[in-house]
């Protein structure tokens, strides 16, 4: 694993799910742009109290920067061309979202 920072925009709103021993955790998707400007899916998981509670508190679209541990993956699209993308474990998150009428 490699110690990363992303910066990106949330993708679909984060979930809380439940693990083995019904010990909570939170995954989200988050788009980052590559420096040619390609679009990178990051898939985030977390395990950390805090963490789960910044994620969960995000929305599809908000601004997020999170620090972790990162696996470079490949995916296939449906037209069989290979796409990279990123595994997180996320240990911080910094969320960057307005503040929502229903709040």
């Amino acid at each position: 694993m490699i110690d990363g920072l992303i910066a990106g925009k949330v993708f679909g709103d984060p979930e809380r799910r439940m693990g083995k021993g019904d010990k909570p955790f939170v995954v989200a998707k988050v788009r980052a742009q590559t420096s040619d400007g390609e679009t990178l899916m990051v898939n985030v998981i977390t395990f950390d109290d805090a963490p789960m509670a910044a994620l969960l508190e995000m929305r599809e679209g908000d601004a997020v920067a999170i620090a972790g541990s990162l696996t470079p993956k490949v995916w296939t699209d449906k037209q069989g061309n290979a796409r990279p993308a990123l595994d997180l474990v996320a240990q911080r998150v910094l969320a960057v979202h307005p503040h929502r009428a229903d709040e």
